[in-house]
């Protein structure tokens, strides 16, 4: 009868947590988002062998040897069974072996760097993560938005993530995979949407007072022609966004309106990952972004400093060298002098008592 009851309170749960999944991790609308939910439900499915049972068996043997039912005396006759052992250990481990190769295959087949093969050419979309809004650039059309991001559905969008400030997560939970987004250096994210839709983006990562506005809606358009008169639309603002623009922009807003900027100056994308970089002796390399290009200068620094470092090393041995030779010429001379000396102060000592 118990048992009875908590089953049917766990499937009542069940459907009351399965009910809030509208619009999130496991209700996909992307490729992406299709296999990372299988991944999901195949992990959690495999760890439920060994869950369950043991779950049971603490209710049931609770139930069975509770202290008020006497006729019931637990007194076991043997100290190991071969049998149980064999199950203890041979289950788990043939769990993990399967989770172990689940992950391998699809850690690589996930991997949010790696282009998405598919018949359609793939637009580029250009992120940067703000106090707190989303910056979208779309470099091949040479329009930016706030807040908004388009795309048609069915074609492969390659996004290009930077940081304004503070470290955020770019996620759009529908289509899969969260990444981060780091000032000063790029990441990279590959999504589709099979399907039209207006898909619900977020910031996953905690960035102050306003993160909790800090969201923006993903536009998958019906067809190609769908997403060009979205850009033409964009096309016919006013706004340009270069750096005066967009220094306004980047000041801290809180729930920010979406805003549509008409044409964007070049290279503002790698302007925006640079800005934090230090560029004294390396002002010839703007053209290089994020982490290449932030490991490039620190190679060249060291490998300068390394050289450098041999140089004066070098010089300094030689130095040495020259200082040791040097005592060694002198010392010599230092008592051939030393030795001289006291016999020429004799001899004129001796000539002056003969005179006397």
């Amino acid at each position: 009868m118990l048992i009875r009851k908590l089953s049917k309170a766990a499937s009542a749960a069940l459907v009351l947590m399965l009910a809030g999944c509208d619009g999130g991790v496991l209700d996909p609308k992307g490729q992406i988002g299709i296999d990372e939910k299988h991944l999901i439900v195949v992990a959690t499915l495999l760890m439920l062998i060994v869950v369950i049972p043991v779950i049971f068996m603490t209710l049931y043997f609770a139930w069975k040897y509770r202290d008020s039912r006497d006729q019931e005396i637990y007194a076991p006759k043997w100290a190991h069974s071969t049998a149980i052992e064999t199950v203890v250990w041979i289950v788990p481990i043939v769990i993990v072996i399967i989770l172990g190769v689940i992950t391998w295959r699809s850690t690589h087949d996930l991997d949010p760097y790696k282009p998405l093969v598919h018949e359609a050419k793939p637009i580029t979309v250009e992120v940067v993560s703000m106090d707190w809004k989303w910056l979208f650039i779309y470099p091949e059309q040479g329009v930016a938005s706030v807040n908004e991001l388009a795309f048609p559905a069915n074609v492969p969008v390659n996004f290009k993530i930077t940081s304004d400030t503070a470290m955020n997560s770019f996620f759009i939970p529908q289509l899969g995979s969260q990444i981060y987004s780091m000032a000063g250096m790029t990441t990279k994210l590959h999504l589709i949407a099979n399907e039209p839709g207006t898909f619900d983006g977020i910031s996953a990562n905690y960035s102050g007072a306003g993160f909790a506005g800090m969201k923006f809606k993903a536009i998958a358009t019906q067809t190609p022609a769908d997403f060009d008169a979205w850009i033409a639309k964009l096309k016919q603002q006013k706004h340009r966004l270069d750096s005066v623009s967009y220094a306004a922009l980047a000041k801290p807003s809180e729930y920010n309106p979406v805003e549509y900027f008409g044409s964007v100056s070049k290279g503002m994308f790698d302007q925006i990952v640079m800005q934090y970089m230090h560029m004294d002796s390396h002002q010839d390399m703007k053209g290089h972004e994020g982490m290449d290009m932030h490991a490039g200068m620190e190679h060249t620094g060291t490998e300068h400093d390394m050289a450098h470092m041999a140089g004066e090393h070098a010089m300094e041995n030689t130095q040495n060298m020259a200082d040791m030779d040097s005592s060694t010429h002198s010392a010599p001379s230092l008592t051939k002098d030393s030795s001289t000396e006291p016999l020429s102060l004799e001899h004129s000592s001796t000539q002056k008592v003969e005179a006397e």
